[in-house]
């Protein structure tokens, strides 16, 4: 694919976050090369697309998002189309036969098959460290994937087979990494993983996560957030959770999924446990800081759910007053043990529960948001419009997956990443609406 000017390479990036840090580290290695990155598929000669395949709606998205380019390619548009990532990790084989189309294939964070693909001799050469943000993002917001894969084997879960188990990496190595992104930039930094409450447990090391947080906080300038997201209940105990409300950069915010409450469906789920365990995690978090920000995801319709059983997760979600909750059917994934499990629910079923969650889970949210009326709280300003008007995040609300702080109007020369005290005059479901009491600092 060489040519006489620099090759423009895009990079879309689909799924979850921990695809955003394997894209990032992708047009890393492609700049080593000499190329360069394009800011849609319209501007690129090449265009690849990194992808999820968790969830048959993902998967079927993601095809279409495919052919797509591969349309493009078809027009003369693009000269090339690389898919890579989960999808070809689950359905590779499949793939290749139906769009045969597409120049090149590769698994996850498979960079050596990548830059093979695009230059002759790229396999050799060794991919350059570090990751470059795609145009589109939250400059401010970066992610530390501080493990990969994952050895939990829920029943449902396509994962394990896709990522393999789990691989955490040092401590030096992330703590490096979090310094040169917050020298980038970064206002806000968000560690993730298949489980972060697992991180070390591969390398026989118990409780890993929480001399991680100590390294990165003594290592990291005082004014950037360190958020955690995606905990499993099995991994959280007082220890991490005392660690994370009284810290100094590490927000009191924890992304905890339950999937459910009802200990035959979590037996069923191979996640083990039930509601008096998970409760008992929630109302220490509130009794050591009654305004810690707890997430959960949940699951309807899984393979024998009973009216009762939805029941008492609808209890169990009234109970613990989640601050934010994202929901989902329940999928029958190929190649998983819950796709052959007997008694699945009907869609119209499933559907039904679901509305029914997020329509109580609406009135919670409400409830917990008015609780900050009146409080001033710190905001990481993420978008300033036209008008002034800007929307703004506390330390309850992560980018993209929660609401926002609103503001109508800003102090001249805010900008995105600076963080400014506000005072919180209205509360919805979703998002708050605020005033400003002071600006407080600047972003680099």
């Amino acid at each position: 694919m060489s040519n006489s000017k620099p090759t423009r390479v895009f990079c879309l990036t689909l799924g979850c976050s921990k695809n955003t840090v394997d894209s990032e580290r992708i047009i890393k290695a492609l700049a080593g090369l000499g190329f360069e990155a394009a800011a849609s598929a319209e501007d690129a000669d090449v265009a690849i697309v990194n992808t999820c395949g968790f969830i048959r709606s993902a998967v079927e998205e993601n095809i279409a998002a495919i052919l797509d380019l591969v349309e493009l390619k078809t027009k003369g548009n693009l000269r090339g189309v690389g898919v890579v990532g989960c999808l070809v990790a689950r359905f590779g084989d499949e793939l290749k036969r139906d769009i045969p189309e597409v120049d090149f294939w590769a698994g996850c964070e498979d960079t050596a098959t990548i830059l093979a693909a695009m230059t002759p001799g790229g396999a050799a050469v060794l991919p350059a460290s570090g990751r470059v943000q795609a145009s589109g993002e939250l400059r401010h917001v970066r992610y530390l994937k501080i493990s990969e894969g994952c050895d939990k084997a829920c029943s449902y879960c396509a994962i394990p087979s896709i990522r393999g188990p789990l691989r955490s990496r040092t401590v030096g190595d992330l703590v490096a990494e979090a310094e040169s992104l917050a020298h980038e930039g970064a206002a806000e930094i968000c560690l993730v993983a298949q489980d972060l409450s697992a991180y070390g447990e591969d390398r026989g090391e118990r409780g890993g996560l929480i001399p991680l947080l100590d390294a990165l906080e003594s290592s990291l300038p005082g004014d950037v957030w360190l958020r955690m997201l995606y905990l499993q209940p099995s991994g959280v105990g007082r220890a991490l959770l005392e660690r994370v409300a009284n810290g100094r950069q590490v927000l009191p915010y924890l992304d905890i999924p339950i999937q459910h409450s009802v200990p035959r469906i979590l037996n069923l789920m191979n996640r083990g446990g039930g509601a008096d365990d998970m409760l008992e995690i929630f109302e220490t978090a509130r009794a050591i800081r009654p305004d810690f920000a707890l997430r959960t995801t949940c699951m309807v319709g899984f393979p024998g759910e009973t009216r009762s059983d939805f029941a008492s997760l609808l209890k169990f979600l009234e109970k613990v007053a989640f601050d934010r909750l994202g929901a989902f059917i329940f999928s029958p994934e190929e190649g998983t043990v819950a796709a052959d499990l007997p008694s699945q629910t009907s869609k119209r079923t499933a559907r039904s529960r679901l509305d029914r969650l997020m329509s109580l889970q609406e009135n919670i949210s409400y409830e917990r948001n008015s609780l900050f009326v009146g409080r001033e709280m710190l905001v990481t300003i993420d978008e300033i419009r036209a008008d002034g008007s800007a929307d703004c995040r506390s330390y309850r609300e992560a980018p993209d997956v929660d609401g926002v702080v609103g503001l109508i109007s800003l102090p001249g020369g805010a900008k995105p990443g600076d963080k400014i005290r506000v005072r919180i005059t209205d509360a919805y479901e979703h998002d708050l609406e605020a005033e400003v009491v002071e600006a407080v600092s600047r972003s680099a």
